[in-house]
């Protein structure tokens, strides 16, 4: 069983910069997907970036170039460096994992992101 606890979220102005954290505890070994979404409020929770096994990466339209999702080796932490923020950044950040095989989806609680000045 994996659990997920994020931090790093809080207030920023912007073009500001914050780091997020996910540490990741229980087995690791069949995580295939490890992936950043975020949820506005009144929206629809959405993917922002997601890394692979291989090391493969993908982001939202809306963050490529400002945001850099990175994991450790043993997958025991992911992170999501995020530059140029943008008001419309404003969400709740949840961390996800994704094992192969029986594909077994796992959620953080999510933390807060806001950005305003």
């Amino acid at each position: 069983q994996v659990q997920l606890v994020e931090s790093g979220g809080g207030l920023v102005q912007p073009g500001g910069s914050l780091r997020l954290s996910c540490t990741v505890s229980g087995s690791t070994l069949d995580i295939h997907v490890m992936a950043w979404y975020r949820q506005a409020p009144g929206k629809q929770r959405n993917l922002v970036a997601g890394i692979i096994s291989n090391g493969s990466t993908k982001y939202a339209d809306s963050v490529e170039g400002r945001f850099t999702i990175s994991r450790t080796l043993t997958k025991n932490m992911i992170y999501l460096q995020m530059n140029d923020l943008r008001p419309e950044d404003t969400a709740v950040y949840y961390c996800y994992t994704k094992t192969m095989g029986w594909g077994r989806e796992t959620w953080g609680q999510g933390t807060q992101v806001t950005v305003s000045s």
